[in-house]
């Protein structure tokens, strides 16, 4: 077994606790299920949000989801100019066999232009 990186990425519309919350917990449940993650697998998880972001911490959405034995990180995203607003990035570590090529990466609402050779087919 390895530790294995699964990326994703969402965005949300306001800069509210709620929409931060919910967008997280969307991205993050589609993780798992693409993936067929065991939360026991996850040896930790980064989260970033663009600097427009501040009303809650991404990782509270995982915190409420159980996530409570997993290290979680959340830190700022560069502020690069013309680079996506609103936007919450996540990098799990993940203990696998799964061989890279196996691995769902997810990107959802206005994040899919971050990763346009990467088609899940969400919108």
């Amino acid at each position: 077994m390895v530790c294995r990186g699964i990326r994703g990425a969402t965005t949300v519309t306001e800069n509210t606790a709620a929409a931060i919350k919910a967008a997280t917990r969307e991205l993050l449940e589609r993780i798992v299920t693409a993936n067929a993650v065991d939360i026991a697998d996850v040896a930790s998880v980064i989260f970033t949000a663009t600097s427009d972001l501040d009303a809650a911490y991404p990782a509270l959405a995982a915190r409420e989801m159980g996530w409570c034995h997993t290290p979680l990180l959340c830190m700022q995203e560069m502020a690069v100019p013309g680079s996506l607003p609103r936007c919450i990035r996540v990098l799990v570590h993940w203990n696998t066999d799964r061989a890279p090529t196996d691995i769902q990466h997810i990107y959802l609402g206005e994040a899919q232009t971050l990763r346009p050779d990467i088609t899940n087919g969400e919108s």
